[in-house]
């Protein structure tokens, strides 16, 4: 998924990027929380899912992150986003009634 290295013009080398188009669709906390709660659901069981939540935000090492982490609950943290891939058609399933962010 992630492309070659390229070096610009300049001699300046850059981390390739992906291949594919990842689509930013607009949603709010609630619409994050339902969606995650929808990806918890054996049907989207084979969707890889990252959650980008409130917990993270004031961490600053992986250690402290999971620590936060495994002593808050759901229900305690705000996603901010939610990142899935996998079959085409339950992620439409999913997503298909969300906007584009611009």
């Amino acid at each position: 998924m992630i492309g070659e290295n390229v070096t610009d013009g300049s001699g300046i080398d850059h981390l390739g990027i992906v291949k594919i188009p990842i689509p930013i669709l607009k949603g709010n906390a609630e619409l994050l929380y339902e969606l995650s709660q929808k990806l918890l659901t054996d049907e989207f069981s084979d969707i890889l899912t990252v959650d980008f939540t409130d917990v993270a935000q004031s961490i600053h090492t992986y250690e402290a992150y999971i620590e936060a982490f495994q002593s808050t609950a759901a229900s305690d943290y705000r996603y901010f986003g939610i990142g899935v891939c996998g079959d085409k058609k339950k992620i439409t399933q999913l997503t298909g009634s969300l906007g584009l962010l611009r």
